[in-house]
Formats: structure tokens, C-alpha cells, sequence
């Protein structure tokens, strides 16, 4: 068995642990839809996702022409209670997924899943497809609260990582992401990371500025034998 060098590792979801788009990129085209604007193919929702809905739906949007603040409220509003209602039609877990997960947990490893979905949609997800046991933590984009410029600590803050740490015992920790956004979080913490190259990448996958690089889930615990936890 190989051994790993860390005690709790903590997940981003969306593109690292889940293939969420078709079901974000349905809620989008929903908002786009009732706001008169043009449907986005399903397969380049992918380049909209990283940073939460919020940010998805204004990327669809400015890229139509944009909205005034008030008009994008209604959107934003009528595209979340979409994905409440349909946020695990078609997602599924990443290719050996429950697997890797399982084999950790029966090496003691702890984890905890970090996203900047809303808290509530992602516990729903993982729930429905039968994986919210794994995690002793998830911490979503909005459960760290507010921030004094009225923003929620979200990722890339690094907060909700630092929490998640903490959640899990401390001790040698990794977080694993696909976007910008995990990196930075996680080297704002003080922690190494891992970028997942099949995920929703904003970056091409070696220029994130990971710690290394995983192509598949399958090749996660070779990955994390090869790093060394921060001191």
C-alpha cells in the first residue's frame, strides 16, 4: 500500500471530484432564457465555471451584452432555485472517484470537501449521489460568511481552506482543485495543492502553479506520495 505523507486532504467539487457542468450549464441557459438572452452550449459552460454561480451567470451575460443590478438579481434568483431543483440530473462523480475515496478512508486519511458552491447545494449533490459520508466537513462558498467588503470568504481566500484544516485536526494537510481559484486558496494557506488536469481548468493545467499535476483520479495517492507536506 502505498503511504501517504499527509493526515486530511481537502477537495474542491465542481471539476475535481464532480463533472457538475451540464447541470450548471441547464440553470444558466434557464436564467439566460427568462432574461430574452441566447442559450450557451452545454459544452462551454465548462469555460464559465470557477468562482461560484454568481460569477458563472455574469460571465453568460456580459458576454450578451450584460444586464442592469437589478435584472441580474432576478436572474441569479430564478437560476438558483433551478439548480436546487436540478442540480444532480446529470452530474456524476469523476472516474474512480468513490474508489480513491475509499481506499483514503480505509488509510485513516480525513477529508473535507471546499467549494464555492452554496454550502446547501453542495451537501444536496453529494447526499443524492450517495457520497456525503466521506467528508466529515464541506464547506461552501458561503459558509464562511461575509468579508468587511460585504463579499463571502470564499475561495480564493483562503479562509474556508484554513477551516477546513482545522475541521479535519490540522496536522499535514492537501487540498486538491482545478482552477485558480483552489491554488491561490490553498497557497494563501500555506498548504500544497494538487490541480486536477481533467477538471474545468482557467488556466492550462501546469501553469495553475500546483504542486502537481494529476490527468485522471486514479493517479491521486502516487501524486501525494511524491509531495511534502508544508512544515
Amino acid at each position: 500500500m502505498t503511504t501517504i505523507p499527509f493526515d486530511a486532504i481537502g477537495f474542491d467539487l465542481d471539476g475535481t471530484l464532480l463533472d457538475t457542468f451540464r447541470d450548471l450549464g441547464a440553470a444558466v441557459n434557464h436564467a439566460l432564457v427568462l432574461g430574452g438572452f441566447a442559450e450557451v452550449s452545454v459544452e462551454t459552460s465548462k469555460d464559465l465555471i470557477g468562482g461560484g454561480a454568481k460569477i458563472m451567470l455574469a460571465r453568460a451575460l456580459d458576454a450578451q451584452g450584460g444586464v442592469v443590478d437589478e435584472e441580474f438579481r432576478r436572474l441569479y434568483k430564478a437560476m438558483l432555485g433551478f439548480y436546487e431543483a436540478n442540480n444532480a440530473v446529470h452530474t456524476a462523480p469523476y472516474p474512480h472517484v468513490r474508489e480513491v475515496l475509499a481506499d483514503l478512508a480505509a488509510q485513516g486519511v480525513r477529508m473535507a470537501v471546499v467549494t464555492n458552491k452554496f454550502e446547501a447545494f453542495a451537501r444536496s449533490v453529494l447526499t443524492q449521489l450517495d457520497l456525503i459520508g466521506t467528508f466529515e466537513t464541506v464547506i461552501g462558498g458561503d459558509s464562511m460568511g461575509k468579508g468587511p467588503d460585504g463579499q463571502f470568504l470564499a475561495k480564493p481566500h483562503p479562509a474556508p481552506v484554513l477551516a477546513a484544516r482545522e475541521a479535519l485536526g490540522g496536522g499535514r494537510f492537501v487540498f486538491i482543485g482545478d482552477s485558480t481559484y483552489d491554488v491561490r486558496a490553498a497557497k494563501a494557506a500555506g498548504v500544497p495543492v494538487i490541480a486536477a488536469a481533467y477538471g474545468y481548468c482557467d488556466k492550462p493545467p501546469h501553469e495553475l502553479g500546483a504542486d502537481g499535476v494529476i490527468d485522471s483520479f486514479s493517479a491521486l495517492i502516487p501524486a501525494l506520495a511524491a509531495l511534502h507536506p508544508a512544515a
